[in-house]
């Protein structure tokens, strides 16, 4: 099925461009990370100078952040991806062990309610965003290796979405719900791709579907959320005060934005405006054209994904080409879900905008996904075989 879709998508098997690197991916990712820089710089000054006396405090973190990148890009670039397909198991169990590990008391960081962070003294590590990575090397590992079964068999959907199923009540002890709708979705929309059935697909899709909202109505706050964000307006100083704010700030912007720096709402008025609602900022400083151009690069962003798993499946490596377009699923969905909460089209979820809001862990866990995307283009440049080839 992924074959059928690329094709009629009209993708190349194999890229054009010269060199050892996708430069348009290259370039797409570089733009994205300067303008973050920028923007969440812009919408964290005043809450930096009030907490830290120091307005760019955000920003100098952000860059540390962005070295210790660097320097695990350096390191993963030269892994091989075979090594991450054989790996497969391994990360998965080493992930749930730490979401474990998170949970015990004394271990695990609690803010405003919420446990999912590790203390490593410089930074406080999110385990919940590296669990993304390590799923989708799971699920693309797993789909080489039993892709036969999963189109044959019922029980070819069992290892997968049990442990789905394991990772999400995990992370929903946390509690993470929107990390838990990312993985769920990149996660299903890749079964699909491999070849599951169209009725075991519809299947889950609806078991999935009422489990998430059988969730989100067990937990009052969530509630709130699914129910708030649809009339913000009917209570704008409590469950309806972040997305009026942010709506405000969408307002203002109207066609080219009022300048950058010239934000209003991020004066403390905008709650989150430098990691969660930083597209609403962006939106009020550069206006319609600034909020088109982040769509824009997101979707360049997936284009080049699909292009690169086109290519790394032309020359039989099914465990790579699951996985760039795994990693295209994850950041698009994971934008597109963070841009619809901005807009209030979606209810409230705590998810960054990948490659653009603070965070350190989110920060490092985006570009291990995204030098694995390149390590794929490389390796399908030079005509490598990772010994990934699909069971069929």
């Amino acid at each position: 099925m992924l074959a059928r879709i690329q094709s009629a998508l009209f993708l190349p098997a194999k890229s054009k461009l010269g060199g050892d690197h996708d430069w348009w991916l290259i370039g797409i990712s570089a733009v994205m990370l300067c303008l973050g820089l920028v923007m969440m710089s812009s919408a964290s000054v005043a809450i930096a100078e009030r907490l830290h006396d120091s307005p760019f405090y955000f920003l100098y973190r952000q860059l540390g952040f962005l070295a210790i990148g660097v320097v695990l890009a350096v390191i993963m670039l030269r892994i091989p991806m075979e090594i991450w397909n054989k790996l497969g198991p391994a990360l998965l169990l080493a992930g749930v062990v730490m979401l474990i590990v998170v949970m015990i008391p004394g271990v695990g960081r609690t803010v405003n309610g919420a446990t999912r962070w590790i203390s490593l003294g410089i930074f406080n590590l999110q385990i919940s965003e590296l669990i993304k990575v390590v799923m989708l090397i799971f699920m693309a590992s797993y789909l080489t290796r039993r892709g036969d079964k999963l189109r044959t068999h019922l029980s070819g959907i069992l290892i997968p979405m049990g442990a789905l199923s394991l990772v999400a009540v995990l992370l929903l002890l946390q509690p993470d719900f929107g990390t838990t709708v990312v993985i769920g979705s990149f996660s299903m929309g890749l079964l699909l791709l491999a070849g599951m059935r169209i009725g075991h697909f519809v299947v889950l899709c609806t078991l999935v579907t009422g489990a998430m909202f059988a969730l989100a109505k067990a937990a009052p706050y969530r509630w709130e959320r699914v129910t708030g964000f649809m009339n913000p307006w009917a209570d704008p100083f409590d469950s309806g005060f972040q997305l009026s704010q942010s709506l405000i700030a969408f307002g203002r912007g109207e066609f080219f934005g009022v300048g950058l720096g010239g934000s209003v709402q991020k004066l403390f008025y905008l709650p989150e405006a430098h990691t969660d609602f930083i597209y609403a900022v962006l939106a009020e400083e550069l206006g319609f054209v600034g909020a088109l151009v982040v769509i824009v690069l997101f979707g360049l962003f997936m284009w080049r994904s699909v292009v690169i798993s086109r290519a790394a499946e032309a020359r039989g490596d099914r465990f790579s080409s699951y996985l760039a377009v795994g990693i295209g699923l994850w950041f698009v969905f994971q934008a597109y879900v963070n841009i619809g909460v901005n807009m209030g089209v979606l209810p409230t979820k705590g998810l960054t905008l990948p490659l653009m809001s603070y965070g350190g862990s989110s920060l490092m866990a985006s570009i291990a996904a995204l030098v694995l995307l390149l390590r794929i283009d490389y390796e399908n440049r030079h005509g490598k075989l990772s010994g990934s080839k699909d069971s069929r």
